[in-house]
């Protein structure tokens, strides 16, 4: 293994939102509790692949015995905050078996005719899965607060039901990993212009995110709303800096290494005689 540059403070701990937390405050240029440069950062990325792979298994491979644990990994941003790079490092990481992964795009007519949770609760994941949400149930506070969508009344409504359906998951075994990207609104600018700069990333690009862009304040207030009202000893929320891609990276891949070690995750034992079995195998 390469000489890696380790944190000094797990992200675990320096990204937690904590009592009088202040997004505004937050910079998202910062690598809170790591030293290393984007170099160390790409080693300590790729050397820390085989333990995150081999805790993803023994997950899925206890479900089959009857575990009920799993994760959830939720990742809220604004746009070109980097949520795509984080999602595909770490599904290529995973055996596909074990992943289950839901981007929430705008909700269709079908599903605007229930309750907003109606179509978060289908995609949960099962005992022995990671799952990742590209987006989630949140959409339907930041932005329905942002455009006034919603009643103030509503959402507190709304809010109550994220904590409560948050606290059935959690009682389910599952665990909860909720990540808010934070990107600063002249690196989104300087993303979009790249975005545009590149006809192989034009599919990225959507007028409609320079229409959000122009609601960037009310979106900060949202977010800090969300925190006071969401941010739950079971689950909660993480702030990670996103201006450096790298570092965001290696954050989520810390807070996910962190989850599944922290569910002392076992090999199943053999319900069989492997000595035996190994010299029936032998001599056929």
């Amino acid at each position: 293994m390469a000489d890696l540059v380790e944190f000094k403070q797990h992200p675990v701990d320096t990204l937690r939102v904590g009592k009088g937390f202040s997004l505004a405050d937050a910079d998202p240029d910062a690598t809170p509790g790591y030293k290393g440069n984007k170099a160390d950062g790409q080693t300590i990325l790729a050397e820390l692949d085989g333990a995150l792979a081999e805790l993803q298994e023994k997950l899925f491979a206890a479900s089959r015995f009857g575990g009920k644990k799993r994760l959830l990994l939720i990742l809220q941003a604004m746009d070109t905050a980097g949520k795509g790079g984080i999602v595909n490092h770490v599904m290529a990481t995973m055996d596909p078996q074990g992943v289950q992964f839901k981007a929430f795009k705008a909700p269709t007519e079908e599903e605007k005719s229930y309750d907003f949770l109606w179509r978060i609760e289908k995609e949960v994941p099962g005992a022995g899965m990671v799952g990742i949400f590209d987006r989630s149930h949140y959409e339907d506070v930041l932005i329905h607060r942002v455009h006034n969508w919603a009643t103030p009344a509503e959402l507190k409504r709304r809010y109550r039901a994220i904590n409560e359906f948050e606290a059935r998951q959690t009682d389910a075994g599952t665990k909860i990993i909720k990540v808010m990207l934070n990107i600063s609104k002249d690196e989104q600018k300087t993303r979009l212009l790249a975005r545009l700069d590149n006809p192989a990333k034009h599919w990225k690009y959507s007028s409609n995110d320079l229409k959000e862009r122009a609601f960037w304040g009310d979106y900060m207030g949202a977010y800090q709303a969300a925190f006071d009202e969401t941010n739950t000893e079971a689950a909660p929320w993480h702030v990670v800096p996103a201006n450096k891609k790298w570092y965001a990276r290696i954050a989520v891949q810390q807070l996910v290494l962190g989850a599944l070690s922290d569910m002392k995750l076992e090999w199943p034992k053999a319900e069989f005689d492997v000595p035996i079995e190994r010299e029936l195998v032998d001599r056929s």
